[in-house]
């Protein structure tokens, strides 16, 4: 195996708090700075994390005011250092792709001026992760009306350099033509591997199913080797940075994005079993895998450029067996070709929605469910897929914005239940669709750019709220894109009719310098936590990845001087069981250490973990990096 590089160079800072500005034509932002590596020096002892002893508190109702929280520092707080806990000089090494991702919780970032998607504002990302893009929301348009084309704002802010990336404005419409504009949402569910608990997928999505045994065993032995890993493709002259976002595991194959490709591997060899060429980058692509293999991304209808961006117009079946494409169609919103952010599988639907428009189409045949109608005052932000076809739906101008969490029908998008939220909830991302589980950051309360302050448990059969889960940024690290990518949500995943949920990194104890984390629950008919809880250890940070059966994968950051873990906590005892365990060789640490899980995708299934970025970046001076890094017990 080739030995891999080191670290590569810091991106940019996270840029303070702010106000939308008013936009001007897109422009392709200067690559950022790369800020100077600060001396050596013993961490600091952080704060302690969450009472977990505590008795739980009862939540409040919906609706319920909620305590003012702290003001926000003008600038975002210096982000902890080092690659693993208890490192105590190195900068923690960005993962692939930097210094923005496509599917990770703060969405889609695109080059050359693509729309940027944003986090709340102020909204933090990791280690000298680039400034994602805060949106102007576009204005209702009067009922009956015609569109109203408004303007976002997307803001990229260097340690160095401050730089305005302007992108276009939205533009209204209503789900499905030639039905009631209140009732035209998406739908997507049913036919997937079930998202979550099939053990083929990672990050987290639908987690309700608990029936059947949990499939992935302990090995005799449980020390991985790598497997095999994959360059990350050179972007071309000019270009800063491509999104590769979208990555997929079958029973036989690997399969992930390129520059303008998708390429499936032996799961275990990586010997190429499949490109399937593309004609643009993929923008944006579902988790969600069917029974025969079926998946679906938003790619570009050409390789973007300086003068011409591209948009993200083309929504393509792809079939993971064979590696090809199934079929491919676009959709308009008036005369307008819509350029859609999100996209998802259920129900035997594809539907994929965005600030200007969502559409859905038959899975198998590519036949139209409905599309954009530019007469409606709401509009479809996004959908979240698997068991079932779930609508974020927002209605309202943007300073009056109220968010319809709607349950609909995969074939008609006909609502079947309805949950409105409070208005000025700005953003709702889906974690689960069965159990219906909503995150949303409430009042821009979370102040740590997680895009969560509470969970909201929904009756998807009636719409009524079954619970409401505070949980703070300050003592959660769980994170969801809910602005775009509106089912990637990481840190947190859903079984059992519980919500399983990463805690903050907090002192371990003792006069050591050591950091740890834990996985608790909440019970989604109570809002209360159970409990429950699995410990990282120290010096590593802990992250649930899905269900698997009863039972919780996940995924253990490592210190500097150790491989990362993967393990399986059992659902009612928590008691952990170790999956596997990857080298601690510095060549293997190296690479293993830029997958942030916050911001890479990570995939286990049958003995294998897969991780990879969700970008191709020029943002380094290293010889060579990797996209993927593939380990195996077997």
């Amino acid at each position: 195996m080739s030995q891999p590089p080191p670290p590569p160079n810091q991106p940019p800072q996270q840029p303070g708090f702010g106000p939308p500005q008013e936009p001007s034509e897109p422009q392709t932002p200067p690559a950022p700075a790369t800020p100077p590596t600060p001396p050596a020096q013993p961490p600091q002892q952080p704060p302690a994390g969450p009472d977990l002893n505590k008795a739980p508190q009862p939540q409040p109702g919906y609706g319920y005011p909620q305590a003012p929280g702290t003001p926000p520092p003008a600038a975002p707080p210096t982000p902890p250092q080092g690659p693993g806990y208890g490192y105590p000089q190195q900068q923690q090494p960005a993962g692939y792709g930097y210094p923005a991702q496509q599917p990770g919780p703060y969405g889609q970032p695109g080059p050359y001026g693509q729309p940027q998607q944003p986090g709340p504002y102020g909204q933090q990302p990791p280690y000298g992760y680039a400034q994602p893009t805060v949106p102007m929301q576009a204005q209702a348009g009067q009922p009956g009306g015609g569109r109203k084309v408004n303007a976002q704002v997307a803001i990229i802010v260097s340690a160095v350099v401050a730089i305005a990336l302007i992108v276009g404005g939205g533009v209204w419409y209503a789900n499905s033509s030639g039905k009631d504009d209140d009732k035209q949402t998406t739908a997507e569910g049913g036919d997937t591997k079930g998202g979550e608990g099939d053990g083929k997928e990672g990050g987290s999505g639908d987690g309700g199913a608990t029936t059947g045994e949990a499939e992935e065993k302990a090995p005799a032995a449980t020390g991985s080797k790598v497997l095999f890993q994959v360059p990350s493709p050179k972007v071309p002259k000019g270009v800063t940075t491509i999104s590769i976002a979208g990555s997929w595991l079958t029973d036989s194959v690997y399969a992930k994005s390129g520059l303008s490709e998708i390429t499936g591997y032996d799961r275990k060899s990586g010997t190429k079993k499949w490109t399937l060429d593309l004609p643009g980058p993929v923008c944006a692509a579902t988790s969600h895998v069917t029974e025969d293999n079926k998946t679906a991304i938003v790619h570009k209808p050409a390789m973007p450029s300086k003068t011409d961006p591209q948009a993200c117009t083309e929504v393509a079946v792809v079939d993971l067996a064979a590696g090809s494409k199934v079929w491919t169609k676009t959709a308009k919103s008036g005369t307008m070709p819509v350029s859609f952010n999100n996209v998802t599988i259920g129900g035997g639907t594809v539907a994929a929605g965005s600030t200007s428009g969502g559409a859905a189409w038959d899975l198998a045949t590519g036949d139209e469910r409905w599309a954009p109608k530019t007469s409606d005052s709401c509009y479809d932000a996004g959908y979240g897929g698997g068991a079932k076809l779930v609508a974020v739906r927002k209605c309202g101008s943007y300073d009056q914005r109220q968010l319809h969490i709607q349950n609909v029908d995969p074939k008609t998008g006909d609502v079947l239940a309805e949950y409105k939220m409070d208005e000025g909830i700005e953003y709702a991302a889906v974690v689960s669709t069965d159990p219906l589980v909503v995150a949303a950051d409430v009042g821009d309360s979370a102040g740590d750019g997680s895009g969560i302050s509470d969970f909201f448990s929904i009756d998807n059969k009636t719409g009524k709220l079954r619970a409401r889960l505070s949980a703070p940024g300050d003592e959660f690290a769980a994170r969801c894109d809910a602005i775009y990518k509106v089912e990637n949500c990481t840190g947190v995943t859903v079984g059992n009719d519980r919500l399983y949920i990463a805690t903050e990194e907090h002192d371990s104890g003792g006069d050591s310098y050591s950091q740890t984390n834990e996985v608790v629950a909440f019970d989604l008919a109570t809002g209360k936590q159970t409990g429950q809880r699995a410990d990282a250890g120290e010096n590593y940070e802990i992250f649930p990845l899905r269900m698997d059966g009863p039972d919780v994968i996940a995924y253990k950051r490592p210190p500097y001087d150790k491989g990362g873990q993967v393990v399986s906590i059992d659902g009612e005892s928590f008691k952990e069981t170790i999956l596997m365990e990857n080298p601690s060789t510095e060549a293997v640490r190296d690479v293993e250490s830029r997958m942030s899980p916050d911001y890479s995708e990570i995939q286990f299934g049958q003995g294998g973990l897969y991780m990879s970025s969700v970008y191709a970046s020029d943002f380094t001076s290293r010889e060579k990096e990797y996209s993927v890094i593939a380990f195996g017990t077997e």
